[in-house]
């Protein structure tokens, strides 16, 4: 062997003794984030809780209180990167004194399945809250859905209206200028957001406590209560918390045309509550109401995008007024 073969022997040695360190050493490192200690998760609500297994969902688990007599009532929280039923709880222990209430802690989040086996898209979360209302609960329901997850409920209520005496939507997507204008990378930037390595390691970062807090406070006029952030910490701290988050955050989970095709298709009798909400504006939102004889609007302020914390009596006023006029 000449002396220039030896160099690029030798170089192509050190080549793929490099690469097979780096696969070691991503190996190891994915194994170890992967198999992160999880914090202990305490019930958001203090109530009963029960479980089923969904076609299209997995294993889900939510809260229950079916003692007092009257229409259901059920509550959807949002989808960010450590939502939980912690979000709607205020509305759940204010209602279970008078009528049978229900929040399901929705797929990939809180003692709900999260596997990373499965899609999370808007579909998958549709069907999820079909599949509540009608093998769970069993009868109509007025129901409640936090920012994006009001998409998915406007979808359910649009396919089996059958389930739903009305909804109410607090600040929702979908109403901002430009909406229907809009694309979303989607697919793609999935595909960036879930190398093995670089999830984990962006989750991580998103759900640092500093982190959480700073997001938190985003949502009130206040700061933020200290058990929703120690709750927001600790159900994304969870094994395989990152896989539904992953999704939201590639924008998979947006409708760019919700307005049309779900919302203003609507005939089941639609609430929204909203203010100044620091990740959505509703531009679009008084001039969609005006033209859907189903639909109303009102403003609860000062709030920024979780009223019923800050404001819950003025909320459950508004609410109250709004389910006694549709019954007449």
């Amino acid at each position: 062997m000449n002396q220039n073969n030896k160099k690029s022997s030798a170089k192509g040695s050190k080549l793929l003794g490099g690469f097979a360190l780096a696969a070691m050493a991503s190996g190891y490192m994915y194994y170890k984030l992967n198999n992160l200690p999880s914090v202990h998760l305490p019930k958001a609500i203090e109530s009963d809780m029960g479980h089923f297994a969904s076609d299209v969902a997995g294993e889900l688990y939510y809260y229950a209180n079916k003692r007092p007599g009257g229409r259901p009532l059920l509550l959807l929280h949002s989808i960010n990167a450590a939502p939980s039923s912690m979000e709607v709880r205020p509305l759940f222990d204010h209602y279970q004194k008078e009528r049978p209430v229900y929040s399901l802690d929705l797929p990939g989040f809180g003692f709900s399945e999260r596997s990373g086996e499965r899609p999370y898209l808007p579909e998958l979360y549709t069907q999820a809250i079909i599949e509540m209302v009608s093998t769970q609960i069993g009868t109509a329901v007025d129901a409640i859905a936090l920012s994006l997850t009001s998409e998915f409920l406007a979808r359910a209520a649009m396919q089996r209206p059958d389930l739903f005496n009305s909804i109410t939507l607090v600040s929702p997507t979908g109403f901002q200028e430009g909406q229907s204008e809009k694309e979303y990378p989607g697919e793609n930037l999935y595909r960036f957001f879930s190398l093995p390595l670089f999830s984990q390691g962006v989750y991580t970062l998103l759900t640092k406590r500093p982190i959480i807090q700073y997001y938190s406070n985003m949502s009130f006029v206040g700061d933020a209560a200290p058990q929703f952030v120690d709750y927001a910490y600790a159900t994304s701290h969870q094994r395989g918390a990152r896989f539904a988050p992953l999704y939201f955050l590639s924008t998979q989970l947006f409708s760019f045309d919700i307005l049309p095709s779900v919302y203003a298709k609507l005939s089941t009798p639609a609430l929204v509550l909203y203010d100044e909400d620091p990740n959505v504006t509703f531009e679009n939102l008084s001039g969609f109401v005006a033209s859907q004889s189903n639909w109303r609007a009102e403003r609860v302020t000062p709030s920024r995008g979780l009223p019923h914390w800050e404001m819950l009596g003025e909320v459950t006023a508004v609410l109250d007024n709004f389910w006694n006029s549709i019954s007449q």
